[in-house]
């Protein structure tokens, strides 16, 4: 069986130029970013549990309710920071 003709690729700028630069890698996190990923959600933690304890009458009383949203909020903060951390 008769071999079949070699094509030449196409030099295209653009793949070509794609092709030669690596991607830029990301520098790992700094020491002190965990420590700031777990205090937000200490912080948060201890907001919750305070207001808790207090039977709403702390951390800030004229939030009320809105205390356990605040909260949460610290700990979501935490965890939108950890996805972050490389």
């Amino acid at each position: 069986m008769p071999k079949s003709r070699v094509r030449k690729k196409k030099t295209d700028p653009y793949v070509r130029a794609a092709a030669t630069t690596s991607p830029r890698k990301r520098q790992p996190s700094p020491v002190w970013f965990g420590g700031i990923v777990l205090g937000t959600m200490v912080v948060g933690v201890a907001w919750l549990v305070t207001y808790y304890v207090s039977g709403g009458t702390l951390p800030v009383r004229s939030l009320d309710a809105w205390n356990v949203v605040v909260g949460f909020l610290w700990i979501a903060s935490g965890f939108a920071l950890s996805t972050q951390w490389r």
